[in-house]
């Protein structure tokens, strides 16, 4: 992509959510734990193809959000929303606007399933095309009903389409047509679509995903964490790693850069740590290692933070309909000492992976100065993880 913040998300989670029942919101209900609209924002600040993440909340649910929110990277400041969906788009596109992305998904926060290869095709789609959206074939037969329950006609459903989120858009073509529709007084079209195809843009359309679904009533949320509690088949992996010690001024460990007298010789950012829960993840999901997924001879990985890594290991997780249930790390090492970091180790980690912490163990132990590593040569790492799928995805 040609600048830092090509591509932008504008999450909208406004809504008060009331078909859902319950005392909050839909976006702020649990699933296994977790809420609906941090496994959104989860989904989305761990994609390669994202800078920045944009959320429009409602201005009562400050709090909520802060909880949803807290620890992940990549999100800027979330904005208030206006009293309908265009209002709160545009207030979104107008917190973007200082980064000047070159795209942007706009995004239900009560989506929390959109799977990482969606996102990358809302991304590509705008290599061609001004805006694109996620599309399913309807299946069912549709009929126009008038008001009086009276059907009026049979649309042919070859021609008709479901419409998914992430939208996807080239920025200052959206943001555009938002104004040109909020100064003509116009603020009920249903979705951003709507609004581009109202300015005269054209709309291509992609491949959705039928799991892709928006949880709107108390059903859907029930079946959502049916799903979340039906994934019987639990799994565990192992990794390790060693790298040496060479030059530099820090080491990285578990996405922290701890102050060192050395540093870390690797390929790319040479994190013991996080290579090692990367391989257990991939171990668990018997996927091969880190070296088969991003192989030390090829250049584009030369220097490379290892937190891409393990977020490419979680979203293979996402992508089989599984969840990491719990990760745990152990760092072998005389130096530098560990323990006055393991807390800020442990939310490094709670940030890139999205998962609380108190599901992320991080241990330290000698070797009693035996060893490469009692002899201060480098470090080594272990670490298993724990993931839960359901059984269909197992081969």
């Amino acid at each position: 992509m040609p600048n830092d913040m090509a591509c932008a998300v504008l999450i909208v989670a406004a809504g008060r959510g009331i078909r859902a029942g319950g005392a909050v919101p839909k976006q702020y209900h649990s699933l296994a734990g977790e809420s609906v609209l941090r496994r959104t924002l989860r989904r989305f600040a761990a994609h390669p193809d994202v800078q920045a993440v944009q959320v429009v909340i409602h201005p009562d649910d400050a709090h909520l959000y802060a909880h949803a929110a807290d620890g992940l990277a990549g999100l800027r400041p979330a904005v208030a929303g206006g009293a309908t969906r265009q209002q709160s788009v545009l207030a979104g596109l107008e917190a973007l606007a200082p980064l000047a992305p070159e795209r942007v998904l706009v995004q239900d926060g009560a989506r929390p399933f959109t799977p990482a290869a969606v996102i990358a095709r809302a991304v590509a789609a705008l290599e061609k095309h001004a805006a694109a959206i996620p599309v399913l074939p309807v299946t069912d037969t549709i009929k126009q009903v008038a008001a009086d329950g009276i059907v009026t006609a049979t649309p042919d459903r070859d021609t008709l389409r479901a419409v998914q989120t992430p939208q996807a858009f080239r920025f200052d073509a959206l943001l555009a047509a938002h104004r040109a529709a909020a100064a003509a007084g116009i603020d009920d079209l249903t979705d951003d679509a709507a609004v581009m195809e109202w300015a005269g843009h054209a709309v291509a359309t992609f491949e959705g995903d039928p799991g892709n679904v928006k949880l709107t009533s108390a059903d859907d949320l029930a079946r959502a964490a049916r799903a979340f509690a039906d994934l019987p088949d639990v799994r565990t992996g192992t990794g390790f790693d060693v790298h040496a010690f060479g030059p530099g001024d820090h080491v990285m460990l578990g996405g922290l850069a701890i102050p060192f007298d050395q540093g870390l010789d690797g390929h790319s950012d040479a994190d013991v740590g996080l290579h090692a829960l990367t391989d257990a993840v991939l171990g668990a999901l018997a996927d091969g290692d880190i070296g088969a997924h991003f192989p030390p001879s090829d250049p584009q990985w030369k220097g490379a933070t290892s937190d891409r890594f393990l977020a490419f290991a979680l979203e293979k997780v996402a992508a089989r309909g599984g969840i990491v249930a719990h990760l745990d790390l152990t760092l072998i090492c005389e130096a530098p000492k560990v323990g006055p970091h393991r807390d800020a180790i442990r939310a490094a980690i709670a940030r890139i992976t999205g998962l609380p912490v108190g599901r992320i163990s991080v241990k330290a132990t000698t070797t009693e100065k035996l060893g490469f590593t009692g002899r201060r040569e480098g470090i080594a790492a272990m670490a298993s993880a724990t993931i839960r799928l359901p059984l269909e995805s197992s081969e």
